[in-house]
């Protein structure tokens, strides 16, 4: 496909058309699966284990950085400045990788980039890839595409062994089987991957080894290979990922052909600017100074890795959140997934309640916008709007904020549209209010049975349909038997 005609608003933001978008998997809106995955106790274990791992790692590295601030101011502008001018970066990424021999794709939406990538690896003359990590590959759902064209997708991050091999879904941006302990691996991999040993432990060590030996054969006997992109520089071309184990590297090296499928939102403007981001996302991912692999390429080079390099540059509902100004700021995450792991509503539900390839508090302002926010109505309210998010993200994208302007999007019933003007209505005087804080105490008495004292707070625990729904799981405080005007007055 052809580059699309990019409209130019007054904003100077890119306004293709898309459809679909970080998809939901699961028609259950996030309550429901959150109270399931609350209720598995290894569940739990497992995410509490893990994130308060990675936390503290990503606390060491980052006290060591005297700048870090400056840095995360760095990296917000740049992104803020990809946001402004993006249509003119999209075009001169394309000149500049398409004079260093690579083919630039556009796809407007998932179906479109799926299209291009089956039609890429069939024209090559595959039957099968190597996938390294993606986020984007999963949002358009290449995998179940490539499937049903009879095209073997064989993932080659550890993680994502792991899942594929399960028949799961990732949990984690960063850590897609953060949800499974080591025992659990160990059974999957003796029930699906054919070449595992007979006496496999579950030792870390040999759990990798296994897969290592497993996946050496898959490297070098393919033609195809499909990447992602954690950045994508417009002045040179260039693509680049990073990882700590490898696979990548040998997919984007050994096969004959490279398909990298990239969201328009990865461009960085020039190269220089590669030496903030390697700075911020290491340290925010995986808590560690640099990637142990930081791979780059910029078209093709005779006689060096693939001869035959593609780049599907997806739109797929990002022109939608860029003509947001309030929600925008979203298509700067750099994917590091810091934000899920100091969420205390991730650390308990986990990433398979959200229903999105995009989990946690990042997915919860991304997926609603990509998708729509009718579609994704719960997606907003996963949150208790705590702020830790905001204070680790490395692009300092205020998600409470973007939480809160979706959730005024939301759909909402009858009766609680009803019920907030009614109490907007009383809240917009002084007088209202004070009368409404008195019936309130003389409404609480015949309510006395359910009464308690708490830590000296009155609260109700118990409530009869339908202000159940409120205590089935929190407490109701009773009305202050004196307000703070009250006391002034008399004192």
């Amino acid at each position: 496909m052809t580059r699309p005609d990019v409209d130019r608003s007054d904003t100077g933001r890119a306004v293709a058309p898309a459809t679909g978008g970080g998809r939901i998997r699961t028609p259950l809106p996030f309550p429901t699966m959150a109270a399931r995955a609350v209720a598995d106790t290894q569940l739990r274990a497992n995410l509490h284990r893990a994130t308060h791992t990675i936390r503290a790692k990503r606390a060491r590295v980052v006290d060591e950085v005297p700048d870090w601030e400056a840095l995360r101011d760095a990296g917000a502008a740049i992104k803020a400045d990809v946001q402004r001018r993006l249509p003119e970066l999209l075009e001169q990424f394309e000149a500049s990788a398409t004079a260093a021999g690579a083919t630039v794709h556009w796809a407007r939406d998932a179906a479109e980039a799926c299209r291009i990538v089956v039609e890429l690896t069939r024209a090559a003359g595959a039957d099968e890839v190597v996938k390294v990590k993606s986020m984007a590959t999963q949002e358009i759902e290449l995998n179940e595409a490539l499937e049903a064209a009879g095209i073997a997708a064989y993932e080659t991050d550890l993680a994502e062994l792991i899942v594929q091999f399960g028949e799961d879904s990732p949990s984690h941006i960063l850590v897609p089987a953060i949800h499974y302990n080591r025992a659990q691996i160990r059974e999957i991999f003796q029930r699906r991957m054919p070449d595992a040993p007979a006496d496999l432990s579950d030792e870390p060590s040999a759990l990798a080894e296994a897969a290592r030996v497993h996946l050496r054969r898959r490297f070098l006997s393919a033609r195809v290979a499909v990447s992602g992109a954690n950045f994508a520089i417009a002045d040179t071309g260039t693509l680049v990922v990073v990882e700590s184990e490898g696979n990548g590297r040998m997919c984007l090296t050994l096969p004959e052909t490279l398909i990298s499928v990239v969201g328009v939102e990865k461009l960085l403007p020039t190269f220089t600017d590669l030496e903030v981001f390697l700075q911020l996302l290491p340290r925010s991912s995986t808590g560690e100074r640099m990637n142990p692999y930081t791979s780059m390429w910029t078209g093709v080079t005779p006689g060096d890795g693939p001869q035959d390099v593609h780049v599907v540059l997806v739109d797929n509902g990002r022109s939608a959140v860029l003509a947001d100004p309030v929600g925008r700021p979203a298509l700067s995450c750099i994917r590091c997934s810091a934000c899920l792991n100091v969420c205390p509503v991730y650390e308990r539900a986990g990433g398979h309640a959200y229903g999105s390839v995009y989990p946690g508090p990042i997915g919860a302002i991304l997926s609603p916008q990509l998708t729509g926010v009718a579609d994704n109505a719960s997606l907003p309210y996963a949150s208790t709007l705590c702020g830790a998010c905001y204070d680790v993200c490395p692009v300092k994208i205020n998600i409470p904020e973007i939480l809160v302007h979706l959730r005024q999007q939301a759909p909402h019933p009858v009766a609680e549209k009803a019920t907030m003007r009614a109490l907007a209505w009383v809240m917009r005087s002084p007088r209202r209010w004070a009368a409404a804080l008195r019936l309130a105490r003389v409404g609480a008495g015949p309510l006395g049975a359910y009464r308690e004292r708490r830590s000296g707070a009155r609260t109700l625990r118990r409530l009869p349909w339908p202000a159940s729904a409120w205590t089935r799981s929190r407490d109701l405080p009773l009305p202050a038997s004196q307000t703070f005007r009250e006391w002034w007055e008399k004192q």
